[in-house]
């Protein structure tokens, strides 16, 4: 797999050491980072993804990171890519630090990669056993402290599955490792709010903006309104599953814990609608969060 690499102001050799030993990203996992997929050969939503870059940063005390030098490794690694690339990253840390938790002084660390990833086709599910806690100061944020992630992530492959759904501290539906989680139940489609804990994914803030555009019954569900239990009841047929992200887009949850789920036809609407708005506007102006 070739794998192209910015940092610095140049493009770097992939096997280039980058990152320093004292680097608290690394260390501390004092970072912040996006995923972000390319589509029919362009950065899917950039300027989305860029302005959750700047949200993130603020959350946790980074400095603003330059986006017009982001830009511009973003351009030089597709442009090296020529055409095979079908997943960038963005990683800004906050550099070199001591060895403690205090972050040092110095410049931040930037680094943008490229590379080929499979579209995951399908979400296999399972309830993870632990919760996120919406109090953290880490909520809502892509941080590259992604141990709990990590952790998560491994339970499911054991169980044969792709993705974990975690319940917050409440014991309410908050979202996936990796994926937000849309709900069709009563004719219409929910997703947990903000307050729960969960990221603000952008494929979720599109989905959200671009069914009610279309006039599908869908919305935030008010805190507390989804429990864990909406689970149970997508086992039973009373409820339909689906997880986002932008490598997934909008995809049905086939299985949870085992057990095959049928796909709701609103929420298959909602991924054709979104596939489609998707096709013809790769970079939506941002609008104000949900």
């Amino acid at each position: 797999m070739t794998v192209i690499v910015w940092s610095g102001g140049s493009l770097r050799a992939s096997d280039e050491p980058i990152i320093t030993a004292t680097d608290h990203g690394l260390t501390v996992g004092d970072g912040v980072f996006e995923t972000i997929t390319i589509r029919d050969g362009r950065p899917f939503a950039l300027t989305r993804h860029l302005a959750r870059l700047r949200y993130s940063a603020a959350r946790i005390g980074l400095a603003e990171p330059a986006e017009d030098a982001i830009r511009a490794g973003v351009e030089a690694v597709m442009e090296a890519g020529k055409g095979s690339l079908t997943r960038l990253r963005v990683t800004v840390t906050s550099g070199p630090g001591p060895m403690s938790s205090a972050r040092g002084d110095g410049a931040q660390t930037v680094v943008i990669t490229g590379g080929q990833a499979a579209r995951p086709r399908v979400c296999h599910a399972v309830r993870a056993p632990w919760h996120r806690n919406e109090r953290s100061p880490l909520s809502g944020v892509k941080s590259t402290s992604y141990g709990e992630n990590a952790v998560m992530a491994g339970y499911a492959r054991e169980r044969g599955a792709d993705e974990a759904l975690v319940a917050n501290t409440h014991g309410n539906l908050c979202e996936g490792t990796a994926t937000n989680v849309f709900v069709e139940c009563d004719d219409e489609i929910l997703t947990p709010p903000l307050a729960s804990g969960c990221l603000p994914g952008i494929t979720r803030g599109l989905a959200l903006e671009w069914a009610a555009d279309a006039g599908l019954p869908i919305r935030v569900a008010a805190p507390g309104e989804l429990t864990m239990g909406v689970l149970d009841a997508a086992i039973d047929g009373r409820a339909f599953l689906a997880v986002t992200s932008s490598t997934r887009g909008v995809q049905h949850v086939a299985s949870l814990d085992g057990r095959d789920l049928a796909a709701g036809p609103l929420l298959r609407r909602l991924s054709t609608l979104f596939e489609l708005n998707a096709e013809r506007n790769p970079d939506p102006a941002p609008r104000r969060p949900s």
